[in-house]
């Protein structure tokens, strides 16, 4: 008994921790992007999970400034990949050179190869630049010519993608979208946060603020993170939820594609992510309601007659949950 309230003290003070590092990196995103708290915490639940995050939004609402930003409050490396119609696999991965001194073929890397890989308009490339990410967003590594390259820990893909915008454009495959782990869908600024960005840039016009953003975790804490999050207590009454959330997306006549069992499991990932950052050691059914239309929302896909009506996933999604009995 004493050595389980001594684990549960140890576990309680390894959160409090957590809590102080997502405050510190929510400071530091909070000197240049005003609002998008949730866009934020779904973020850094996806990194202390080491899933992978699509933004989706119209231009100019810091999809791309925010993924940067995140990326600058870490002690990692980082890269951007501006995805275009004409970009070959090869430049994301990497290439085959040979070198005349050595006589021998070196493997040049790509920009793929950072700790975080910002890609901003995933669906400008066409399918096959597409598929040279399935490989190392799913497995963590980059096969080329027979060899298997490694990436280093942590290694996490954001990409952003404009909804509104189909000229030039390629729909991604539903096995890639089922890599995300979120797909976060970010809105216009309300008015007073609107007001609040014009009077933060009215005499920074050059964005020196973002020159103020400093790294604040390193890749050690980053690593202690995501075993903590693996500790999180989770009932078996909280996993039947998730089960049967996800068999019911399944059968519902509303959809025509239900979600997998890897959604499920991102459920699972992210849920004890949003408890141990809201400071508890258990997850709540709450969690799993605010995980869910961010992980779901681009793993089922709506049925041709909702879709007329003008119905979208996450209509569906909380007509599931609210359907549901939750576990007391």
């Amino acid at each position: 008994m004493e050595e389980n309230t001594q684990s549960e003290g140890a576990l309680q003070a390894d959160i409090e921790l957590l809590n102080q590092q997502v405050m510190r990196i929510r400071n530091e995103i909070g000197k240049a992007v005003v609002g998008q708290e949730n866009t934020i915490d779904l973020i850094l639940a996806g990194i202390f999970t080491g899933g992978h995050i699509l933004l989706e939004g119209v231009p100019g609402i810091a999809k791309t400034l925010t993924a940067k930003l995140v990326a600058k409050s870490l002690a990692v490396s980082f890269s951007r990949i501006q995805f275009t119609p004409d970009l070959m696999p090869t430049d994301v991965t990497g290439t085959t050179v040979f070198n005349i001194k050595t006589s021998e073929f070196t493997f040049n890397k790509g920009p793929v190869f950072a700790n975080l890989v910002l890609i901003d308009e995933i669906n400008r490339a066409p399918a096959k630049t597409q598929a040279s990410l399935f490989e190392v967003m799913e497995e963590k590594q980059v096969t080329m010519d027979g060899t298997t390259y490694v990436m280093e820990f942590p290694f996490l893909v954001i990409a952003t993608q404009n909804p509104i915008e189909h000229e030039g454009t390629y729909r991604l495959p539903e096995a890639q979208l089922d890599r995300f782990l979120f797909r976060i869908k970010l809105k216009y600024p309300a008015l007073e946060q609107e007001v609040d960005i014009l009077k933060k840039y009215k005499d920074d016009f050059s964005l020196k603020v973002l020159e103020s953003v400093k790294s604040v975790i390193t890749r050690e804490e980053l690593k202690r993170s995501q075993e903590l999050i693996e500790k999180i207590h989770i009932r078996d009454e909280i996993i039947e939820y998730i089960a049967r959330l996800i068999d019911t997306t399944r059968s519902n006549g509303d959809l025509l594609l239900g979600a997998s069992p890897r959604a499920s499991l991102a459920i699972l990932r992210a849920s004890k992510a949003i408890a141990a950052m809201n400071g508890r050691d258990f997850v709540t059914p709450d969690d799993i309601k605010y995980v869910a239309y961010p992980v779901l929302n681009h793993r089922v896909i709506v049925s041709a007659d909702r879709e007329m009506e003008g119905i979208e996933a996450e209509d569906i999604i909380k007509e599931i949950l609210e359907g549901l009995e939750v576990p007391r």
